[in-house]
């Protein structure tokens, strides 16, 4: 979710900076002179001379009463907002342990990294694994797993993901004591012209 909000402002933003870079280039560049076309009528800025802000826009509505709280309670807003994004970024949903068991004397924790690290040895000693990478995300209650995986020319993809269910991901739920550890497979084929299978 975190993913598709960022690709999506970043989207919106990059679209929004490219039509006023466009907006402010082509009349700023004198283009419609030097190429031989006219700017459509709505067009923000005429020529090279053309001020972002006339005096007019600048002081149109400085003697309104609302003028100067909508102007802060916007800024406050795009400030909020971009503050929000930014700690979005900061936070990791990468667990560095796993409580396999809690208790008053202290709980027993697995390392996040070995805990990854063991599965991609696994994986890699599959047949048709050629390399694998685990990353962890999650709680460190409720652990999952993203995996990617280059696979071997000639392997079948689905036997790969049966295996790596039926054999790795099973025994790390076993040795970490989960009921449940939820895994996004990525499967990439080896060789030079390799491509993505799933």
């Amino acid at each position: 979710m975190r993913t598709r909000a960022n690709r999506t402002l970043l989207c919106l933003t990059g679209l929004v900076l490219l039509a006023v870079g466009v907006a402010v280039l082509v009349p700023g560049l004198d283009l419609p002179h030097r190429l031989g076309f006219t700017l459509p009528s709505w067009w923000p800025y005429r020529g090279p001379h053309s001020v972002l802000l006339s005096h007019h826009a600048r002081t149109r509505y400085r003697g309104h009463s609302w003028w100067w709280p909508a102007v802060i309670a916007v800024l406050s807003v795009l400030v909020v907002v971009a503050l929000w994004w930014l700690l979005a970024q900061a936070r990791t949903r990468r667990p560095g342990r796993i409580t396999l068991q809690e208790a008053p004397e202290g709980d027993v924790v697995l390392g996040g990294r070995a805990l990854a690290e063991m599965l991609a040895a696994d994986a890699e000693e599959l047949p048709g694994v050629a390399r694998a990478r685990f990353t962890l995300t999650g709680r460190a209650t409720a652990p999952a797993v993203r995996a990617a995986l280059l696979v071997e020319p000639g392997a079948a993809p689905t036997d790969v993901v049966r295996d790596l269910d039926a054999v790795v991901l099973a025994r790390a739920r076993e040795s970490a004591g989960l009921d449940a550890l939820p895994a996004e497979i990525r499967l990439r084929a080896g060789g030079e012209r390799g491509g993505r299978l799933a």
